[in-house]
C-alpha cells in the first residue's frame, strides 16, 4: 500500500474575509499590477478601517462575489497575468498569500488561520 502524503491545496475559506481588507498602505506595490482603471476601482472600494465596502462583516461574505473585479479573483490565469506566477506555482503562491494576509489581518495564531490551515491540508 502506498503511504499517504500530506499535501496542501489552495481553497477560499468561507467566513474568513482577510483578503477583503484592502488597506492600500499594506499593499504598496498595487501600481505594479493594477491598471490605472483598476487602481481607481480598488481605491473606490476601500472603506472604513481599510475594509472593502462590499464586505458584509456580519456574514463575512462578499456582497458582489459573482461580479467582483479581476483583482479579487484567485485563479491561475489571473495570477499569471497580474503577478507572473506560472500555473504550476499557483497553488503554493496562493496559499502563501492567504497565510500572509490572514496573519496581517487576524494574527498568526487566530481562529481564522487555524481554520485556513485545516481547510488547505488534505491527505492524498
Amino acid at each position: 500500500m502506498k503511504p499517504k502524503i500530506n499535501s496542501e491545496t489552495w481553497r477560499c475559506v468561507t467566513g474568513c474575509g482577510a483578503c477583503c481588507n484592502l488597506e492600500p498602505s499594506d499593499r504598496p506595490d498595487l501600481a505594479e499590477y493594477l491598471s490605472s482603471e483598476e487602481m481607481e476601482l480598488y481605491l473606490s472600494m476601500v472603506g472604513e478601517g481599510g475594509w472593502c465596502i462590499n464586505f458584509d462583516h456580519k456574514t463575512r461574505k462578499c456582497l458582489i462575489y459573482e461580479q467582483r473585479p479581476r483583482f479579487c479573483r484567485v485563479k491561475p490565469d489571473i495570477f499569471q497575468e497580474m503577478y507572473q506566477v506560472e500555473p504550476e506555482d499557483f497553488n503554493q503562491f496562493a496559499i502563501d498569500c492567504c497565510r500572509q494576509q490572514i496573519t496581517g489581518v487576524y494574527g498568526e495564531d487566530s481562529t481564522e488561520m487555524l481554520r485556513y490551515n485545516t481547510e488547505v491540508r488534505s491527505r492524498t
